[in-house]
């Protein structure tokens, strides 16, 4: 017996009109340039998705996946450019831009520390820092929102620089460890 045959509307976009997020449908639909939708799921999900029960205070990602030595720290930084690539995208000036890159790279340092790491992230939020940094500029200066190719890709290959010398720096901080640890361990056996 053969399948009957569905009709299928070539204009019709899938999932049906029916099944859309409204929010994502109206981030979609907007021209306002303080509506990066990428931007705020990112600090969301880095700093604020998971709420402490009876307190108001709420953790992310970051600080869970900072637990991970050199690892959770590389991924959290990693997607906490993001971010900064909309505000390259959004034209912000370059102050704002070195304020954001201070506050990940001060997120990542704090995340070196072994343990401790994960709470200085939790109450640090860099990621929801840099959000309000892009839309407190964003809401001031919209109608100078410009796109400037040679600056967007200038500063793309600033923040790849930064991030290989954040996991190079890292790296070279648990290698440096390692090796103090195991020279303590080996001189504390021959004694």
């Amino acid at each position: 017996m053969p399948a009957p045959k569905r009709d299928i509307s070539v204009d019709e976009v899938l999932p049906p009109a029916g099944h859309v997020n409204p929010i994502a449908a109206r981030l979609a639909r907007s021209k306002d340039p303080t509506d990066q939708a990428t931007a705020r799921i990112l600090a969301k999900y880095l700093d604020e998705l998971i709420p402490i029960p009876g307190t108001h205070f709420r953790i992310g990602l970051d600080p869970i996946l900072a637990l991970i030595p050199g690892v959770g720290d590389t991924v959290a930084s990693g997607a906490g450019v993001i971010i900064m690539l909309d505000a390259l995208r959004s034209g912000v000036p370059l102050p704002v831009l070195m304020r954001m890159g201070a506050n990940m790279g001060i997120n990542f340092i704090i995340g070196l520390v072994p343990g401790l790491g994960a709470a200085g992230s939790a109450f640090f939020k860099s990621n929801s820092r840099n959000l309000k940094l892009l839309t407190h500029w964003q809401r001031g200066n919209r109608d100078k929102v410009k796109r400037s190719t040679f600056r967007f890709f200038a500063g793309i290959i600033i923040l790849i620089t930064l991030a290989i010398l954040m996991v190079v720096a890292a790296w070279a901080f648990y290698v440096w460890l390692i090796y103090k640890g195991f020279k303590y361990l080996t001189l504390g056996q021959t004694s």
